[in-house]
């Protein structure tokens, strides 16, 4: 990857990379872990954010109908005869 930066989304964000993720201001993001309006917890004294729990958050706001996923039953193998 020469001369090429990647971004990626960690899943624990501090305040700076979940408003550059979400693509708000810091201040407005603060605001709104303090008054509980978006998905975050304090470890120590800092706000994180799980890009799980906000991706579902915006997911939920934007009312955007969450499919589960599809299980599959894998079928099953006959049994293989010994070698001869």
């Amino acid at each position: 990857m020469t001369g090429m930066v990647q971004m990626v989304a960690r899943e624990v964000m501090d305040i700076r990379q979940a408003s550059e993720y979400l693509g708000i201001s810091g201040d407005t993001l603060y605001r709104y872990a303090s008054e509980g309006f978006i998905p975050a917890f304090k470890l120590g004294n800092r706000w994180r954010f799980k890009k799980s729990l906000l991706d579902a958050w915006m997911d939920e706001k934007s009312g955007v109908k969450v499919v589960a996923p599809v299980t599959v039953a894998s079928k099953q193998k006959k049994p293989v005869g010994r070698a001869r």
